[in-house]
């Protein structure tokens, strides 16, 4: 299976489980099962390539220009992480099922962890760091979702952020280290970079791009000083907590550390850094973990410890150590899911997590207890189970690490970290399942149905497994060990075995698991200490951090940001005259090459009615209503003066958006007082007067210099010139570059157009519906109105006008692509026609001859613009890339086909739908405010009906 369709399965299929939720529980979980195994299974057809050492690579150029390619690499370690996140992703779907209970919306939390599972797939296939970027970010997202999926609990909530906040700080750092990566390497693509080991630890920049990499996979795998936010996560759902801790969320940071081992590792600064905060998180999260009494608190700082573990095996750089990194990635994931699984079936059989009051649950919960105690005495590290070889692997690495000039140190910070992790696994087994049977336990605990211990039975099968027989993963871990190294080391010739002889390593990790057993007899007195000693808790200073970044950005802010447009543009305007002016003078300016035009009377008379109407509105700019008429003034010169310099389209562009801007503005202004208040003092209109003279001279000078000399660079207009008719097939370059060059920009604007349309429309169906709907109906008019709201006149006037405004809509829409015109001026010419027929004959004529609703019309247009875009992918062009060809058909002349049509298609539908829903929804509003007046008739009086309505009153 294509790695596209692997790693788009989930997103698409993350639509299904909405959509099913009405078919039952087990609908819901059985589609989402369903994607997974196809996703899975498109996984495994690529296994005999990546066992025969070679690396699938699929490419589809997205934005080169940005070096932004779709591009996917599944080599040993992304099939590794990819099979992880899946496989465990089956057994976590299964188990969700029948944990969450009735109350839960099923569809949305597969909804969820389908978007979740996309994104952690995407990131260990992506082959360029800015596509690995966009995943990245996803897991922050989609993760926010799933740890905040119960909102009812405050601890969810929190968490939640929590996440969002650590996570998203630390991606912001990992993109500043990307981007500098991919500059020394000339390339975003990580099979280019993955090859420029030397070109990039030798480039200055190097020691600043780790840090920030280390910053992003820090924050993400909760490594010191940031492991804080992982713990508190655990308020999520048990089956959520299983698949973060074990497979996916948190081993994002280790996929990052051992995808960039090749070109990262090696060198001092990664060493002393990787090494200390593995090293620091691998003891701290143990001793922490010891004194949790919630069970899944306990679980989640023993993943923190571990992934400190992992940490500190990549940091030291050698091959051994990147190879019992990925051993112990696979261990942990399989006994560290079965763990959180167990402790799910605990709270969700005893009804509490707190280890405090649980006991005894051996003789009541028999199959629950077998999984649970296997899984942690693995993590324990006891012999006959994997988690045993692993930590025989990071301690025999451990013994031959030095760090800051010790030998001793790493080898005895590893044992302590082994022993505290023996100790709390230990405690997990005896706290809660050995001991007297209860009576005061909050439900009578009893082993589930299968649903439940199935999957971490399945785990746990592996755990025991590979504990007994090493040799099975041996060819899969020094695979995907190959793939970690790349070109900069060697595989271990070592073989996975249960026995090594008298090693170090044993010696060690017999001390750990004795050291251990020892403590947990000495627990009681050690918790006292532990309560007992100061000590900083990192969620308080977390939220004091918090509080004070608020309090500093409202210090700075609020005195600037206190609504007040003027404030905010009067600020901008200073600051911009202020750095011009230092330009000006610091900087030099060349003599002038152009002489200044001599102006006729037309243009100077033009100037003086802009001036004159623009000083008018300022003067009388409390008058709405001659404001409203002034700015349309000021609309129209600037039209006429677009004409004078040559830009009919945008003259026609400019009168077209008067006209129709004008009239929604009068509706407005139906609502509204007739005059504004006095609001600024005559201080302030003074400051404010002088702040906009100063801006105007500034701009005038500025414009005035600049005209006068040749560009400093080549203007764009000249590549949009000379390559309009033969790239774009188009003569009107003003269009092409709306439809082609620019046409994303132009897409995006109608979007823009038609969501603020919808939220006109939402707002008035708001006000129709609530209290001002009484208001509107008793507003009484200030002033009288007319007999005759449609006159006959302008009725027939406008019948006659509609179908030649049609006509010349559809003109203007054709020969827009070579002469001045187009979708968006075609589109406002017809709105202006339609509107004509609802000034004529009023909103409810109009509205009950209305064939297609306007916001379909706003759908079909960005849905039309969107698929003339996507078109050009199937011939291998970007997105909206126009094709044009010339065709004739007898008799005709020959004449041009363009996609580039199809798209102005999409932009007049959109631009005829937004403006007709703006204008309907402000009709709708000033219907309802003038009452039962508004006949259904296309007009007041009718000879005609008025005549056969008196002849039939005559005749009874």
């Amino acid at each position: 299976m294509s790695l596209f369709f692997i790693v788009a399965l989930p997103f698409f299929g993350a639509l299904l489980p909405g959509l099913m939720n009405a078919a039952g529980r087990s609908a819901t979980a059985g589609v989402t099962f369903t994607v997974t195994l196809a996703a899975f299974v498109g996984l495994l057809t690529n296994l005999p390539a990546i066992l025969a050492g070679n690396v699938v690579m699929v490419r589809v150029d997205w934005l080169p220009l940005l070096g932004l390619n779709f591009s996917l690499m599944l080599d040993g370690l992304g099939f590794f992480f990819a099979f992880l996140i899946l496989g465990i992703g089956l057994l976590i779907i299964a188990f969700a099922r029948h944990y969450l209970s009735r109350d839960d919306n099923m569809g949305q939390f597969f909804t969820y962890l389908l978007l979740f599972q996309g994104a952690m797939v995407g990131i260990v296939l992506s082959d360029n760091i800015l596509l690995l970027l966009v995943f990245w970010e996803l897991t922050s997202l989609s993760s926010f979702l799933l740890i905040g999926y119960w909102k009812h609990l405050p601890e969810g909530r929190q968490g939640a952020r929590m996440a969002l906040t650590v996570t998203g700080m630390g991606g912001l750092a990992m993109i500043g280290g990307m981007l500098i990566l991919g500059q020394i390497a000339g390339s975003y693509d990580l099979s280019v970079i993955l090859q420029n080991r030397d070109l990039i630890q030798a480039d200055p920049l190097y020691v600043p791009a780790l840090i920030l990499i280390l910053l992003g996979a820090f924050t993400k795998s909760a490594q010191f000083p940031f492991h804080f936010w992982l713990p508190h996560a655990m308020a999520a759902p048990t089956p959520v907590s299983a698949y973060l801790h074990s497979a996916t969320m948190v081993k994002a940071g280790i996929f990052l550390l051992a995808r960039m081992w090749p070109v990262l590792s090696g060198t001092t600064e990664w060493f002393m850094i990787v090494t200390s905060v593995g090293l620091i998180t691998m003891v701290l999260g143990a001793v922490i973990a010891l004194f949790k009494h919630d069970l899944k608190a306990l679980l989640a700082f023993s993943t923190v410890s571990h992934l400190g573990l992992i940490t500190m095996l990549l940091g030291t750089g050698t091959a051994f150590g990147a190879m019992a990194a990925v051993f112990h990635i696979l261990n942990h994931a399989t006994f560290k899911a079965a763990l959180f699984m167990s402790a799910g079936i605990i709270d969700h059989e005893a009804h509490t997590r707190d280890i405090r009051r649980l006991g005894g649950l051996r003789k009541l919960m028999p199959v629950t207890f077998g999984v649970a105690s296997l899984a942690a005495l693995s993590m324990a590290g006891i012999p006959l189970l994997n988690g045993f070889l692993s930590k025989e692997m990071m301690l025999e690495e451990a013994y031959h690490t030095v760090l800051f000039s010790s030998s001793w140190l790493v080898p005895s910070l590893a044992v302590v970290g082994a022993l505290f992790s023996a100790a709390y696994s230990f405690r997990l087994i005896g706290h809660v399942f050995l001991g007297p049977v209860r009576d005061d336990y909050p439900a009578k605990p009893h082993d589930p149905g299968a649903g439940l211990w199935l999957p971490p039975s399945i785990l746990v099968m592996l755990v025991v497994l590979i504990g007994v027989a090493p040799f099975i993963v041996e060819p899969l871990v020094k695979l995907v060990t190959a793939s970690v190294l790349g070109d900069a080391a060697e595989v271990p010739k070592a073989h996975f075995k249960i026995w090594h002889g008298l090693v170090p390593a044993l010696y060690m990790s017999i001390t750990a698991v004795v050291g251990g057993l020892l403590l947990l007899v000495v627990f009681n007195p050690a918790l006292r200490l532990w309560d007992n000693a100061p000590r900083p808790e990192a969620k308080v200073i977390f939220e004091s951090l918090v509080n004070f970044v608020v309090r500093l950005a409202r210090t700075i802010t609020l005195p600037l940001h206190n609504g007040s447009f003027t404030r905010y543009a009067a600020i901008a305007i200073i600051t911009m005259v202020a750095a011009g002016y230092y330009a000006w003078t610091t900087g030099t300016v060349g003599a002038a090459t152009y002489r200044m035009q001599a102006a006729g009377a037309v243009p100077i008379a033009g100037w003086l009615m802009l001036v004159a109407a623009t000083a008018g509105m300022v003067m009388m700019h409390r008058n709405r209503l001659l404001s409203l008429i002034l700015i349309g003034i000021v609309g129209l010169m600037v039209s006429t003066g677009f004409v004078f310099l040559s830009a009919p389209d945008l003259a026609m562009t400019q009168f077209t958006v008067e006209v129709v801007t004008i009239i929604l503005l009068l509706l407005a202004l139906n609502f509204l007082p007739n005059t504004t208040p006095v609001e600024s003092s005559v201080l302030r209109r003074v400051r404010d007067a002088g702040v906009a003279v100063i801006g105007g001279l500034a701009t005038f000078g500025l414009s005035y210099h600049y005209m006068l000399r040749d560009p400093i660079i080549t203007p764009i207009s000249e590549f949009h010139l000379a390559n309009s008719y033969k790239g774009g097939g188009g003569t009107n370059v003003v269009n092409v570059i709306l439809v082609d060059f620019r046409g994303f920009d132009t897409y995006g604007e109608i979007i823009v157009l038609g969501i603020a349309a919808l939220l006109i429309y939402a707002l008035t169906e708001t006000l129709l519906n609530g209290p001002v709907r009484a208001r509107l109906l008793n507003r009484k008019p200030d002033q009288a109105r007319s007999g005759m709201r449609h006159p006959m006149m302008m009725v027939v006037l406008t019948r006659v006008l509609f179908p030649i405004i049609v006509m010349v809509g559809f003109y203007i829409f054709l020969r827009g692509h070579n002469e001045p015109g187009g979708g968006f001026i075609a589109g406002l010419i017809v709105s202006i026609g339609v509107v004509m027929q609802y000034m004529a004959s009023g909103f409810g004529w109009a509205s009950a001859r209305l064939r297609y609703p306007y916001h379909g019309v706003i759908g079909a247009g960005v849905l039309i613009a969107g698929l003339t875009g996507i078109g050009s992918w199937f011939v291998g062009k970007p997105f909206l890339t126009s094709a044009f060809t010339y065709v004739r058909i007898p008799p005709f002349e020959t004449f041009e086909l363009a996609t580039a049509a199809l798209f102005d298609l999409g932009v007049f539908l959109a631009v005829v739908g937004a403006v007709m829903l703006s204008l309907e929804s402000f009709s709708r509003l000033a219907g309802l405010a003038n009452g039962p007046s508004d006949n259904n008739n296309p007009m007041d009086v009718d000879p005609s009906r008025d005549d056969l309505t008196a002849s039939k009153e005559k005749a009874v």
